[in-house]
């Protein structure tokens, strides 16, 4: 693989300010003009945010794999750590109809699992984690040219086909103690990334019976200040990290694939054609105050990511790079892939989102500002893939949608407590790339969506959210980092087969 490195940026001054309490060591970071003081090395945050897949879906015999003939190979380092996956009688004696079952590389396309707020609460059955075939499982049926089984929900990928995120994990650090903010589909994950909040909707269009409940969001109906949403609409109310990031002057941008031009299409994994651009996984269009409703392009490179320009920080993914490759690195990037590209079973695979990850992170690696960034890959929802860890109800909610406990219930909720937003929902898997990240490392700590937001937050101090916003309570991410020491490390991989190339290496730096 051919790689170019960017002209490097200017020397800028760096001024010590003060000693950092944070974690005990290191020293709190001040930059020129450009950039903003920062609680930590940090200055450039990418999140890479994909779709629908549970942690044990991409890591149940994590650093284990079957390694068959014809397969890229995955080896373990040696004394990597484990997870908490699936082994012994969850492998062989599962409470569900069936056991958990390997998918081979050549199985990479599979149906879309059934992940709807109510049917997955069921699904984990007051905790007994037994019910994914019966409530969550597709078929017997059809999807494009895919033939989807109800069983097909106890399926889980292993190193030789998700090869680029095992070798991520061994090379970084992964969490196995995340998860999904609540129960539900891709909307309400987006939300909870950027607000920690799904509460506040209203209904502009349409029918969203089935996508609202006591004014929280369960479903996916799509962005109200959005010219390309087709169906039924809401509105959110309330803030969200965007307008505490423009309060604070920082540079920020969600770049989604298809957003210049909404129309354009890729065949997906399932045979159809499937837009680039899907309106309800842009959670800052629900939001009057963060949308570019008209999908206006930014008016020069220059300006992308900063504030008073027309495309009001929402992009095309192609913005990001025009402005990266002008040397106008926003200091937090959303990006998304384009559908096909996404994870997202039926339409994407494991094998295209390969794709669009590794020819990402090795762009991003190969610049001058890799020293002192992070890129945080992490997951809207489960699809309803089988998870066997039954998540801390932390949000419970008593609503005619809710059914964790029995119809009506997902756990027991206090007097006058926001409810519709039942959480926490399925664990997802979370994986850190950086120079700071620890090195082949798995941490047990437990966060969710929201920590992302809470990171953002505390490395450039914008305050919380406020209101009913879990980002005051999310778990920290900060013990994926050590901003002690600077590794120069870099992991280059082949996006087809995600094996390290000739060009990795690996390195420390004071």
């Amino acid at each position: 693989m051919s790689l170019q490195l960017r002209s490097p940026r200017p020397l800028r001054k760096i001024v010590t300010v003060s000693l950092c309490a944070l974690l005990g060591a290191g020293l709190a970071y001040a930059a020129d003009e450009k950039e903003h003081h920062t609680a930590t090395p940090i200055k450039h945050v990418v999140v890479i945010f994909q779709e629908n897949v549970s942690f044990d879906h991409y890591f149940a015999t994590y650093p284990v794999s079957k390694n068959p003939p014809g397969e890229p190979r995955f080896a373990a380092h040696r004394g990597s750590p484990t997870v908490n996956g699936l082994s012994g009688g969850l492998l062989t004696h599962n409470p569900n109809l069936v056991n958990p079952f390997r998918l081979d590389r050549s199985q990479a396309a599979t149906c879309d699992q059934n992940h709807e707020y109510t049917d997955e609460q069921k699904a984990f059955h007051g905790g007994l984690m037994d019910l994914f075939v019966q409530t969550v499982g597709t078929g017997p049926g059809t999807d494009g040219f895919l033939i989807c089984n109800a069983t097909d929900v106890m399926g889980y990928f292993d190193g030789n086909t998700v090869t680029a995120l095992w070798n991520y994990a061994q090379h970084f650090a992964m969490n196995d103690n995340s998860f999904n903010t609540t129960f539900g589909p891709s909307t309400p994950g987006a939300l909870n990334l950027i607000s920690g909040q799904t509460a506040g909707a209203t209904s502009v269009h349409g029918d969203t019976s089935g996508d609202l409940t006591a004014g929280s969001v369960i479903g996916d109906p799509q962005p109200a200040f959005d010219n390309c949403s087709s169906r039924e609409t809401v509105s959110m109310a309330g803030t969200n990290i965007g307008n505490l990031l423009n309060n604070k002057g920082v540079s920020w941008g969600f770049f989604q694939g298809g957003f210049r031009d909404c129309n354009v299409a890729h065949t997906g994994s399932d045979g159809k054609p499937k837009k680039d651009y899907i309106p309800h996984h842009e959670p800052f269009q629900y939001y009057a105050s963060t949308a570019n409703q008209a999908h206006l392009p930014p008016t020069s490179a220059a300006l992308i990511g900063h504030a008073g320009d027309q495309a009001n920080h929402q992009y095309d993914i192609a913005d990001f790079w025009a402005a990266f490759d002008a040397n106008n690195f926003p200091e937090v990037s959303f990006l998304k892939a384009p559908g096909f590209q996404d994870g997202h079973a039926g339409y994407s695979d494991p094998l295209a989102e390969q794709r669009f990850l590794v020819e990402t992170i090795n762009r991003l690696q190969n610049s001058p500002e890799w020293s002192e960034t992070a890129v945080i890959i992490s997951y809207d929802d489960s699809d309803g893939w089988y998870d066997h860890v039954m998540p801390p109800i932390l949000s419970p909610s008593n609503t005619p949608a809710d059914a964790l406990n029995g119809p009506g219930n997902c756990g027991t909720s206090a007097p006058g407590s926001v409810q519709g937003k039942c959480g926490f929902g399925p664990r997802l898997p979370l994986i850190v790339i950086s120079p700071f990240a620890k090195h082949n490392f798995v941490d047990g700590t437990l966060t969710d969506q929201s920590s992302i937001l809470r990171f953002i937050e505390d490395n450039w101090g914008t305050g919380r959210i406020g209101g009913d916003s879990t980002d005051a309570t999310a778990g920290t991410l900060f013990n994926m980092f050590d901003f002690s020491h600077r590794r120069s490390h870099r992991l280059f991989l082949d996006p087809i087969s995600g094996q390290p190339t000739d060009g990795d290496h690996d390195g420390d730096d004071d």
